[in-house]
């Protein structure tokens, strides 16, 4: 009897764990690509909520205990090798690059900070802004770049070379 308590508990937590990393309806993820000869890779989930679009990411391959700037992007093209095909941050107001709570970009989200191992898990929500629709994420891209993003820089951050990109889709 005891085994098949545990059989079902495992087959219970695998399910949930699946789960987990599968988009729900109404939502859009972008797989990262390594980009300016990094090794940084990772999936990012954007969930309509409530208050605007709740941001879940994991990743690896990144500078061990150092911020990275992290931004939804214009265009969903990641094909060059530098990811520069994704064009500037995510901005249909036209507002000034900043941080959360301040006026800015549409794309600009706070930085990710990677574990001792170069790892990040990262949740955020972003206000303003939606999965679809005119100032929708999906069709375009998110971006992670090598320095942390100062906020102020004019006009994306000053946070450096992009070191992974990957298209929002559903």
């Amino acid at each position: 009897m005891n085994f098949a308590k545990s059989l079902f508990a495992a087959l219970a937590l695998g399910t949930l764990a699946a789960c987990q990393s599968v988009p729900t309806a109404g939502s859009a993820q972008a797989t990262l690509a390594s980009k300016s000869g990094s090794a940084v890779t990772g999936t990012v989930t954007f969930t309509p909520s409530s208050d605007g679009v709740l941001v879940i990411a994991s990743l690896k391959g990144l500078t061990p205990n150092a911020e990275h700037g992290f931004h939804v992007h214009e265009k969903g093209d990641c094909s060059a090798a530098d990811a520069m095909s994704a064009a500037g941050h995510f901005n249909p107001s036209g507002a000034p690059h900043g941080a959360s709570g301040a006026t800015h970009h549409a794309g600009d989200m706070p930085n990710l900070r990677a574990d001792a191992y170069g790892n990040a898990q990262y949740r955020t929500t972003l206000s303003g802004v939606t999965v679809e629709g005119p100032q929708g994420v999906l069709g375009r891209s998110v971006v992670v770049h090598r320095d942390p993003d100062d906020y102020k820089s004019q006009p994306a951050g000053n946070s450096g070379p992009r070191i992974a990109c990957g298209v929002i889709q559903r």
